[in-house]
């Protein structure tokens, strides 16, 4: 390792790492003091080490505040989902985890794929600035897409308004199907939500650097022990080439 890529991601002599509250599979619990626990806090946890530094938690509540952060020198990593209107100020690694997302209906919905919610009159709920509503935004047509502030405010306007889906991470809409008996979590997934390191695009000796940690740490099963440690059912190893969404 060299002494640049030393100086781009712990100028301040530890690692600022990133880290998003608000994804509840890769933060999964709290700790004594306040501090995150999960597969994200563990992963910048080991990228500290390598770098022989402490790691010093920035947290955000919501994935959108953590990448508006990236100009202000809030942190040197950040974990979030790798999405292109995020990637004009943040480098990205190839993605270490992949969670499908994809829609709940209502009771009786007529509703049956994924490829159906795109349609005239179908109101869609969703969490603001998340990645996958970022995804929405690129590429609904004929919905209209409601946002909310929060994961559970989403799913609040969705059942108050009765809104004709819910957008979503699949593990996160199977809880809420139990809030609504008789609704149904969609087959298939619209997009996969690739969970990335990003750091500043000014940090080029450390973005070749955060590649190649990426790429061991899967490669090593580092990545899928820290799965198993926290037991996140629904996250996946991300595959070596991005997924398409379907």
């Amino acid at each position: 390792m060299s002494s640049k890529v030393l100086a781009e991601l712990a100028p301040t002599g530890v690692l600022r790492a990133g880290i998003n509250l608000s994804n509840f599979l890769l933060v999964s619990a709290r700790g004594a003091g306040g501090e995150p626990v999960g597969v994200a806090p563990d992963l910048a946890k080991a990228i500290a080490d390598r770098l022989g530094v402490d790691v010093r938690y920035v947290t955000f509540p919501a994935p959108g505040a953590l990448a508006d952060a990236v100009d202000e020198d809030a942190w040197d990593v950040g974990l979030i989902g790798a999405e292109p209107q995020r990637a004009a100020r943040i480098a990205f690694s190839t993605p270490y985890v992949e969670i499908d997302a994809t829609y709940l209906v209502p009771p009786g919905s007529a509703l049956r794929d994924v490829g159906g919610v795109d349609a005239e009159g179908v109101r869609i709920a969703s969490t603001a600035r998340a990645a996958y509503d970022l995804w929405l935004e690129r590429n609904i047509r004929m919905a209209t897409v409601v946002r909310a502030a929060s994961t559970d405010a989403a799913f609040d306007a969705f059942a108050a308004d009765r809104l004709d889906a819910l957008a979503g991470l699949r593990p996160r809409l199977v809880q809420d199907q139990a809030r609504m008996p008789g609704a149904r979590v969609l087959e298939g997934h619209f997009m996969t939500v690739q969970q990335a390191i990003g750091t500043s695009r000014r940090n080029v000796a450390a973005q070749a650097w955060l590649e190649a940690f990426v790429a061991e740490a899967k490669a090593s099963g580092l990545v899928a022990r820290l799965i198993g440690k926290h037991k996140v059912a629904g996250l996946s190893v991300a595959r070596d080439a991005p997924s398409r969404a379907t």
